[in-house]
């Protein structure tokens, strides 16, 4: 089975994925790990202001095979969370990379981007 892996984002081996754009990064969890989930009904998210550390859970995704954590790529300030998700988590489903972001954050250090997977390295992890 092939997934889709867009060129312009980074990966975590754990399956998230960040997207940096105009100085906001972007996360979610990757098409892999949504398949893996099956359908998502459930999840938790930080808040607004809250901060994340690369490599720390800061929520979680249920789903009816499993309950994972999901970790920060990078670390910074959540500047926004997708509310949507809450009365719509299979957009997660629908559209991982999309409609389904999970939160946006102002990195800390974008130099952190340097440790994450690019995207031909998660191609092979995830084949």
């Amino acid at each position: 089975m092939s997934f889709d892996v867009p060129d312009d984002c980074r990966y975590l081996e754990s399956h998230e994925w960040v997207r940096i754009a105009d100085g906001t990064a972007t996360v979610g969890i990757s098409d892999f790990a949504q398949d893996e989930l099956g359908d998502v009904v459930f999840v938790e998210l930080p808040a607004a202001g809250d901060e994340l550390s690369k490599d720390e859970d800061f929520g979680v995704v249920e789903s009816i095979k499993a309950v994972s954590d999901v970790y920060a790529p990078i670390s910074g300030t959540v500047t926004a969370v997708n509310e949507v998700l809450t009365e719509e988590p299979e957009l997660l489903n629908e559209d991982p990379y999309g409609e389904g972001w999970l939160v946006e954050v102002e990195p800390a250090d974008e130099g952190e981007l340097d440790d994450l997977l690019s995207p031909e390295a998660y191609r092979d992890q995830i084949e």
